[in-house]
């Protein structure tokens, strides 16, 4: 007997969950809906199932005989999660991703043999032509299913665009007809839907369900000071039984928030994407609750799927609803109960502000990095930074938007010129930067609604079902949590924040990757605080900005430093660097510093002209060429095999203390510590 293809998605359900399963509302239509070689947009709350609907199509379709379906998935995390769910259909579930290119051939010769039925491949995948010439060379059978999973960053006005995303629509117009198109997410509001709409040429089968949370008990808190959000962390998650996750917006801020709480016995890992983090190991033993938190950036978020994480923190305020919503989802999927507390600090606004700002090249940055490549028949991205004074990755940025847009093409690693006019839509682009200012201010006015906190939420993502939850801190009293610090905790906060010094690594090769020999590489050295911390921070820019000086207790502290580190040779002198505009502001901390240490201090290095400042350069080649020619040694010293502390007021890029450095060694120095009083770099 034939089975029909419900019957057929009942029985996997029944495989997967037992006889007594059931589908949730929806799920069932989404996979016939598939099934019928519908586009699909399917808008569920998270935690839904909208993973089951694709597996279970999936496996319909390749007992069938049809090819295997490829999901363009956003995160890594996200991925790897999605393999193991896929594992208990029996499915064999591929990755192709930055992170396993050895496994990359393999995967081809799976494709190529019909034993592959899923894979998975970030958005960037599709601008590899090559990746994708192996791909598509090796479904012989054609593509049965193709998954847009967490599809709000296909659209510009999602809180979650990427540009990568913008090739996923040129990709499916290169399919036939009959191949089925499901796109998924939890955070479409109106307009994002409209958009996918739009993209996906008006055709959509749009099935939307309720988006409120029933198990999340939600509340908002205001501490502005770091110092008083570390001590409410310590002192609540201690209460909290069970594993959770705390978010921050910056990685320095996750560092922060992870050693704060190793510190107070509560074991925690950190994690965003940075090549130190093993974030396969991070995500498994979290999973397996070999610690209670993670700490984490957005780069732990869409689809992660861990069903007893007991809460979610936000160190500081989210910048939308939609993304609030997204990353509260983690929580409470197989639980009863589960807590969503958003902590709000006074630079969440900063912090925000620089994000939108950032987030598309606007029009000058563009013509810049396009008329670098005019200039050339074809020309690298580090050729491009020697003649753009943009960030490496803002570069990055505008060439990925002139490729996609068919303005530029690249061949390897070298980028040239097509025939075809650019006409840039700047208009929308501002429209989506005014749209994400609004959506700033529509989280704000939520941190200060006395109504239900999910009825705000379920209003601002459009959900056709909102209703109170009786569950969150404005819906029962008295609150879960409340805003009084430990003020034992709230010291200790304070001691940490002013002891939490930020390393400078030495920098190992030049700008145009020449290494620097050993034997001129500076030392690991010290900067006393991050710039934009509420610790030293503020007395470093009152002593620059304001009195000219800095203060006795900022040279006490550098000296408190010092004496905890265990350098390996004692500093016997200390050189600074100077300033044509202010000659005497590091001058004359580095010779208070030297007498503290009772060292001597020496005026070895001369500023031979006058250059921009380093903070105006945005990237390595224009910040070393700015300084490369600048400094000259006073060659009646001999620094004898001595250990020099170099002393700035800021450090950034790195170059000037590296181009002083190499001056120190070949006048003798045997060892060179930068230090300075504060770090102005991009990952604070």
């Amino acid at each position: 007997m034939v089975l029909s293809e419900k019957e057929q998605a009942e029985n996997l359900l029944y495989k997967l969950y037992g006889e007594n399963a059931s589908f949730r509302e929806g799920q069932l239509e989404a996979i016939l809906s598939v099934l019928e070689k519908k586009k699909t947009l399917v808008v569920q709350k998270t935690g839904w199932g909208k993973s089951l609907v694709y597996f279970i199509a999936t496996k319909i379709l390749r007992n069938k005989g049809f090819g295997p379906t490829i999901i363009i998935s956003p995160l890594l995390s996200l991925m790897r999660n999605q393999v193991y769910n896929a594992n208990k259909l029996e499915l064999n579930a591929c990755l192709l991703n930055s992170d396993n290119k050895d496994d990359w051939e393999d995967v081809y010769n799976k494709l190529k043999n019909n034993e592959c039925d899923i894979l998975m491949i970030a958005p960037e995948r599709l601008g590899n032509k090559k990746c994708m010439d192996n791909i598509l060379s090796n479904i012989n059978s054609g593509i049965g299913l193709f998954v847009i999973d967490e599809a709000h960053c296909i659209s510009e006005w999602g809180h979650d665009f990427r540009p990568d995303f913008l090739r996923v629509n040129n990709f499916i117009k290169t399919f036939p007809n009959n191949v089925p198109i499901l796109a998924t997410t939890a955070t479409a509001n109106n307009r994002v839907i409209e958009d996918l709409n739009i993209q996906f040429e008006e055709n959509l089968s749009i099935l939307r369900g309720p988006l409120i949370r029933e198990s999340l008990k939600i509340q908002v808190i205001k501490l502005n000071k770091q110092e008083e959000r570390l001590a409410w962390l310590v002192e609540n998650i201690k209460k909290i039984d069970g594993s959770g996750i705390v978010y921050c917006l910056t990685q320095r801020d996750c560092d922060l928030v992870s050693e704060w709480l190793a510190q107070n016995n509560i074991s925690s890992q950190k994690y965003y994407s940075d090549k130190s983090i093993n974030r396969l190991q991070v995500e498994n033993d979290f999973y397996n609750n070999k610690f209670k938190v993670i700490v984490a950036t957005v780069a732990l978020g869409m689809g992660y799927d861990k069903p007893d994480i007991k809460f979610v923190i936000h160190y500081q305020r989210p910048g939308s609803m939609l993304a609030y919503y997204q990353q509260i989802g983690r929580a409470g999927r197989q639980l009863d109960e589960a807590f969503a507390i958003m902590l709000i600090g006074e630079e969440d606004d900063k912090i925000q502000e620089y994000f939108i700002n950032t987030a598309f090249p606007n029009e000058k940055e563009l013509t810049q990095v396009l008329i670098a490549i005019e200039e050339e028949d074809k020309v690298k991205k580090n050729d491009i930074c020697k003649k753009v004074n943009l960030r490496a990755k803002k570069i990055e940025q505008c060439l990925k938007f002139l490729e996609i847009l068919n303005v530029i093409a690249k061949d390897g690693s070298f980028y040239y010129r097509t025939a075809n006019r650019w006409n840039v839509n700047i208009e929308e682009k501002e429209k989506i930067t005014q749209e994400r200012y609004k959506e700033l201010n529509e989280i704000k006015k939520y941190t200060e609604t006395k109504s239900c906190y999910m009825e705000f939420i379920s209003n601002s993502l459009n959900d056709l079902y909102v209703r109170k939850c009786d569950k969150c801190a404005n819906c029962i009293k008295p609150a879960f949590y409340n805003n009084v610090i430990n003020l034992d905790l709230l010291e200790q906060a304070k001691i940490y924040l002013k002891n939490n010094n930020v390393v400078i690594e030495p920098r190992k090769q030049f700008p145009n990757g020449e290494k620097i020999s050993a034997n001129l590489k500076n030392e690991i050295g010290y900067a006393l605080c991050s710039y934009s911390d509420y610790g030293w921070g503020e007395l470093v820019k009152k002593g620059k900005y304001e009195d000219n000086n800095f203060s006795d207790e900022l040279t006490k502290a550098s000296y408190n430093l010092l004496k905890r580190q265990n350098l390996e040779k004692e500093i016997e002198c200390i050189v600074y660097i100077p300033s044509l505009n202010r000659p005497d502001l590091v001058k004359n901390f580095a010779h208070n510093l030297a007498k503290l240490c009772n060292i001597p201090c020496y005026d070895a290095i001369k500023k031979t002209k006058d250059t921009p400042p380093q903070k105006s350069m945005e990237n390595s080649a224009l910040q070393y060429k700015n300084v490369s020619s600048c400094f000259e040694i006073d060659k009646a010293l001999n620094f004898n095999e001595k250990s020099v502390l170099l002393v700035d007021d800021m450090v950034d890029s790195r170059w000037t203390f590296t181009v002083c450095g190499i001056m120190l060694k070949e006048a003798g120095a045997k060892f060179v510590y930068p230090y300075a009083l504060a770090s102005t770099s991009g990952g604070d």
